[in-house]
């Protein structure tokens, strides 16, 4: 029996805040992946090493956390006014799926500077010294994201003393402006309620903040779940009762907020929505060792990534706290102390970060304008990935 030879595709390895994925130039793909469907799908999990029944991913170049099984698809922008299109597609670990329905906050802070490298920003936008400017097309969203880019001697400038929690090594520091993160077109609080009741059958009734602000998320308070808001992944990771019980509470939250029509569909969409927990201020230590003190944050936020906590926190979830936290009377708000805020810093299981938001009411709905947050990103290999040819 003869069998085909590996193809290899032009990639690149990246690290993009506290994630890592590898990311594509669209025209290097081969042409069946180039658009949409089962062929780009099988390609990118068989990158990745999905779906792996040993949940590792071994044989491929995810590293079995939320935080690694990601890939990134870039190409000539398509709209008016930007320079390069991104689209995101989460790899489940042990499932045949790729999650198209969200962003990875985390992974906007790469695309950047890999569209610069790509040769995907007209060079005359791209000063030789100081801060490119980069609008990028979130595809998987439809919304813009601006990236502004240290430069040096006309190349991406990656190292620096920006340290970001959740990171061990300090990086240049990339501000990342995510515009008009809500829904143009609807309230960004599906129910059009601040706080909501949900029912979980067998579980419990929960109050809940549920917005669609950077990424669709369903606010807890910690206490009704058991919780005191300081916990590490081992406090959760480690109990699956918790575990299902988190996930059952997405897949009802899912229904409520009208993302599918089913709490079995939340099998087959892990990326969205997410479901975090608050509680006020609290000192703790975090996962580095380092005390938070509860003086230096205005609240604790924990929020699970595809059945997982996460290990810090995902910059799309940041989003949804920033905004929910800018408007008084969600539970984020209430949590950090309720009032008027345009930014708010809150503890997750590495450490802190810092978010600002703006916010407005318009005909009685919910917008918010913009968040701002600071990352940072850099190139961990470049050259080609293999696969077998199908």
């Amino acid at each position: 029996m003869s069998f085909q030879p590996q193809i290899k595709i032009p990639a690149t390895y990246m690290r993009g805040g506290t994630s890592k994925g590898v990311f594509f130039n669209l025209l290097d793909l081969p042409a069946t992946a180039q658009v949409p469907g089962a062929a780009r799908d099988a390609l990118l999990m068989r990158v990745i090493g999905s779906p792996d029944i040993y949940g590792k991913q071994i044989d491929g170049m995810g590293g079995a956390t939320s935080s690694t099984s990601k890939t990134v698809i870039l190409s000539p922008c398509t709209q008016p006014d930007h320079d390069v299109d991104y689209l995101f597609g989460q790899v489940s670990i042990d499932k045949a799926c790729v999650d198209w329905s969200g962003n990875c906050g985390n992974l906007s802070s790469a695309v950047g500077a890999f569209a610069i490298s790509s040769g995907l920003v007209d060079p005359s936008r791209i000063p030789s010294d100081g801060m490119a400017v980069v609008r990028i097309w979130q595809a998987n969203i439809k919304k813009t994201i601006i990236a502004h880019i240290p430069m040096v001697n006309g190349q991406v400038q990656e190292t620096g003393d920006f340290q970001l929690d959740g990171v061990t090594f300090a990086a240049a520091e990339i501000k990342l402006e995510f515009i008009n993160p809500s829904a143009a077109d609807a309230d960004m609080f599906p129910t059009g309620n601040l706080i909501d009741q949900l029912e979980v059958p067998n579980i419990g009734t929960f109050d809940v903040t549920m917005i669609n602000a950077g990424i669709p998320t369903i606010f807890l308070r910690a206490q009704d779940l058991g919780y005191i808001g300081t916990e590490l992944q081992t406090d959760i990771n480690t109990d699956q009762a918790a575990l299902t019980k988190l996930e059952t509470i997405r897949a009802y939250g899912g229904v409520r907020m009208g993302l599918f029509s089913h709490i079995e569909d939340a099998k087959t969409r892990q990326h969205t929505p997410k479901i975090a927990f608050v509680a006020p201020a609290k000192s703790y230590i975090s996962s580095s060792g380092s005390i938070v003190s509860a003086e230096n944050i205005d609240l604790l936020v924990r929020a699970m990534s595809m059945g997982q906590l996460h290990h810090a926190m995902m910059g799309t979830a940041a989003v949804a706290i920033g905004t929910a936290a800018a408007i008084p009377n969600t539970l984020v708000n209430i949590a950090a102390g309720g009032g008027e805020r345009t930014e708010v810093t809150f503890g997750h299981p590495s450490g802190t970060l810092t978010v600002g938001a703006e916010a407005h009411q318009d005909a009685g709905k919910w917008q918010a304008t913009k968040a701002i947050m600071s990352r940072s990103a850099r190139i961990l290999m470049e050259g080609w990935v293999r696969i077998p040819n199908a």
